[in-house]
């Protein structure tokens, strides 16, 4: 294929340039705001890459298809944290634990001296758990970069205007509503807080029945916790209510957080179809690659290998939209 133009410099479109550009390909990529940011809600993730744990909610594929996802980021630059995803639950939402561990597997069961040897911080404050030793996390912000500088170093630079030419490869997110119609929006909420204090080294699920709480540390005493997941395609600022509910859910995890310095509240909608599976959608010159959903880092690399077999090979994807009427 003589030329590709990739609309959208997120998650999925810088992910599809690697892929083309490790194929011998130099896409062009177009973006209104010239570099990855906040116009993406891929800039507001968590970079959980916990395949294991999401298959309690999700579809097997989403398994299958991201338990390679950590290699894939870290071949392409990206700092990835393999300490794994501990998982708990406080001690009257024990049932919850027990549901978690039967819908997934590749945990190991551990008890507080244990949790205490993961995260000394947590000593004495939950009577068992689940550890994940094998999933781990990245920094949305650093990965995304890292994607763009690399591509630049191959000569393909984000451009801020100008006319697409050869196929199309739009990958705008909630943004190509306007020609995806059974496209919505799912709204997540984050904030981003400062507590030296508190010194996790691992991702932590805290698991509750109406609000179900992750915390990934940053480093350096930042921490992202993220916690909702509204049925809404508005990008609207966070609600007290939201806030309150994060801070409370961080406060039982570990009272240390109380005196954190809150950094970024942040609210985006991720684009998600019915099944909350991602779509390659073929219309005439365009590809339409959308639908992460919130699997934004741990799916993308497997679709952009998708795409870029289909533009290069012409190999059909899994993720044909043909084959998900």
């Amino acid at each position: 294929m003589n030329q590709i133009t990739i609309l959208g410099s997120g998650v999925m479109g810088l992910c599809i340039a690697t892929e083309l550009a490790a194929r011998g390909i130099a896409p062009r990529i177009i973006d209104p705001a010239g570099k990855p940011g906040s116009q993406a809600c891929s800039w507001r993730a968590g970079g959980m890459l916990a395949p294991y744990c999401e298959a309690e909610s999700a579809e097997p594929v989403v398994l299958r298809l991201g338990v390679d996802a950590a290699d894939w980021w870290q071949a392409n630059g990206a700092e990835v944290d393999r300490r794994g995803t501990l998982v708990l639950a406080p001690s009257r939402d024990r049932t919850e634990l027990d549901r978690f561990a039967r819908l997934t597997e590749a945990h190991q069961p551990v008890t507080a001296e244990e949790i205490a040897a993961l995260e000394p911080e947590l000593a004495g404050r939950f009577p068992r758990g689940l550890h994940f030793a094998t999933e781990a996390h990245l920094n949305p912000r650093a990965a995304l970069l890292a994607l763009r500088d690399r591509l630049e170093e191959r000569g393909i630079r984000i451009e801020t205007e100008g006319n697409p030419t050869g196929m199309v490869v739009d990958a705008r997110g909630l943004a190509a509503r306007d020609e995806l119609h059974d496209l919505r929006g799912v709204r997540g909420e984050m904030l981003v807080i400062r507590c030296p204090e508190v010194t996790l080294t691992r991702t932590v699920r805290l698991l509750h029945p109406r609000i179900p709480l992750y915390v990934v540390p940053r480093g350096e005493g930042v921490y992202m916790i993220g916690a909702t997941m509204l049925e809404t395609g508005g990008k609207y600022r966070v609600t007290a209510r939201s806030a309150v509910e994060m801070l409370s859910a961080a406060y039982a995890l570990h009272p240390g957080f109380a005196e954190a310095e809150i950094l970024e509240l942040g609210s985006d909608a991720r684009p998600a179809f019915p099944d909350n599976l991602p779509r390659l959608r073929r219309r005439g010159g365009t590809l339409y690659a959308n639908g992460l959903y919130r699997h934004g880092y741990l799916l993308a690399p497997a679709v952009a290998r998708m795409a870029a077999d289909y533009l290069v090979e012409g190999r059909k994807p899994e993720f044909m939209d043909e084959d998900h009427p």
